[in-house]
């Protein structure tokens, strides 16, 4: 039979590993943000090239916060964890939405089901951002397809119906996702009518409004 103090020196032993792998785990996770972060930077400014090496970059990283986590899997479920692996599936999503690319799927991208639902429905905001650098210029079918990228997006995550505890909070995310899918929408409408006012004004040889 073990003694107290095998038994304490066990515990201590896990304790000082987990306290390791924890600030190991604190570290990258951050890391591994500003990595997904300056990607979606680099979508934004068409820097796709750029965009790719910071993805590769987190995905580098998220590999090894799965592989040193392996033995504490209450760390790796911890918030931290799994928020900085939610910002890893967006900033995928994003890249390939916006490069009319397949959608990457959670099991390619190493990624719990509840972060990537998170991320998704985080892309949605990155898409109406995309939406509006566009319309700023002309109003177009790109604008148009991205829209409908958050339309679908929305139409998923409402029929993820379970408690938040299970989908990481996700009933938050889809009520941000249906806003900003909304306010898209009137936006793009709004461009759309002035364009098409303006044709019927150039057609005619006439000035739009405020134009001049």
């Amino acid at each position: 039979m073990d003694t107290l103090d095998e038994i304490a020196e066990r515990i201590r032993a896990n304790f000082s590993a987990k306290n390791t792998a924890r600030d190991g785990a604190l570290e990258r996770s951050r890391s591994l943000i500003r990595h997904c972060a300056n990607a979606i930077r680099a979508v934004h400014r068409d820097e796709r090239a750029l965009a790719r090496e910071h993805i590769a970059a987190a995905g580098g990283i998220a590999a090894v916060i799965r592989a040193d986590l392996e033995s504490f899997p209450d760390l790796y479920y911890a918030g931290y964890t799994q928020d900085a692996l939610k910002e890893f599936a967006e900033a995928n999503i994003v890249y390939a939405l916006v490069g009319h690319e397949p959608l990457p799927a959670p099991e390619a991208l190493g990624v719990e089901y509840a972060a990537y639902l998170n991320g998704l429905g985080e892309a949605a905001g990155e898409l109406r951002r995309r939406c509006l650098d566009i319309i700023r210029h002309a109003h177009n079918d790109e604008a148009e397809r991205l829209l409908a990228a958050m339309d679908d997006i929305y139409s998923l995550l409402v029929t993820v119906d379970y408690p938040d505890a299970i989908t990481g909070g996700l009933r938050r995310t889809t009520d941000m996702v249906r806003g900003v899918t909304e306010r898209t929408r009137g936006d793009i409408t709004i461009s759309l009518r002035q364009y098409q006012l303006q044709e019927a004004l150039r057609r005619q040889g006439g000035q739009a409004p405020g134009a001049d």
